[in-house]
């Protein structure tokens, strides 16, 4: 095996541990002896109609970003736009967690709000999110028509990986299923910094999938766009301009269809789908 490849290889399990630690530590703090008024600011009744916390989802975002602090050979604007994308899109994100309503929905609804003069806190997060992966692929772009692109992914990224965040684990699978061929490639490319900055993000979600799966817990809109922009970096990072301008174009295209279906009754009535859907979960209730 060539070093650099080895070297790809140990970075990339050095990201994956520490993120992994770092988001355990992370939600056993969140959760042990919370006090009820706090534990109810953060809790919120799941498809069940049963209580669950939010809290999962700033603790990814805290292992998220540790790990991309301390994992060695990603190179340092690399790292700061790591912690930029993770974390800003995190903040924004439990912001809606917190503050945020059901009167608008989806990117139409809030940007048909903010025409008439209303500024939803989903419209908040929609350009604020836009902001930190335009400022994210600012430190890693190359031009103003790559930041462009390169901002448009991650930002796509962070509200598509919110969308898939509706069942148990969901979110989090969906996140291992796309970023685990993303950190194979980056591996067999001898790609030291782009295997350790995409496996950071999948082993804080791995470390945090029994909680989520269990339906103890769940990453909310903090840690669902948390996790999709991490991932977005990563792969604006490692692919060339036509893997980024496809990558775009899917993003755009799940994000427009969204508007229209339901991603919930098309995996349900897709078998293979459904069957990773349901895997590691509790059955569902036959009424």
């Amino acid at each position: 095996m060539p070093a650099s490849r080895a070297r790809s290889m140990l970075y990339a399990l050095a990201g994956a541990a520490i993120g992994a630690v770092a988001a355990r530590a992370a939600y056993a703090a969140f959760t042990r002896n919370r006090p009820a008024e706090l534990s109810g600011r953060w809790t919120r009744k799941n498809h069940r109609g049963e209580p669950i916390t939010l809290l999962e989802g700033p603790a990814f975002v805290a292992g998220a970003g540790a790990a991309a602090a301390l994992t060695p050979g990603i190179p340092g604007r690399v790292r700061a736009a790591a912690l930029l994308a993770g974390a800003g899109s995190g903040a924004l994100g439990a912001y809606d967690d917190l503050y945020g309503t059901t009167a608008s929905k989806g990117f139409k609804g809030h940007l048909t709000a903010l025409a008439r003069g209303e500024v939803t806190s989903g419209a908040v997060k929609i350009l604020g999110i836009g902001a930190t992966g335009i400022g994210a692929a600012a430190l890693v772009s190359k031009g103003p028509a790559d930041t462009l692109v390169n901002g448009a992914a991650i930002a796509g990224a962070a509200n598509l990986a919110n969308l898939f965040d509706l069942r148990p684990g969901r979110a989090i699978k969906v996140g291992l299923l796309t970023g685990g061929p993303l950190l194979a490639a980056s591996v067999l490319r001898d790609s030291p910094a782009a295997a350790a900055l995409t496996a950071v993000p999948l082993g804080a979600a791995a470390a945090l999938l029994p909680d989520d799966l269990g339906e103890h817990a769940m990453l909310g809109d903090a840690g669902a766009n948390s996790l999709g922009a991490l991932l977005g970096l990563a792969a604006v990072t490692g692919l060339g301009r036509p893997g980024r301008y496809v990558l775009l174009g899917t993003v755009v295209a799940l994000t427009a269809a969204a508007e229209k279906i339901s991603f919930t009754k098309v995996i349900a009535g897709n078998p293979v789908l459904n069957r990773l859907d349901m895997m590691g979960r509790r059955p569902v209730d036959p009424a």
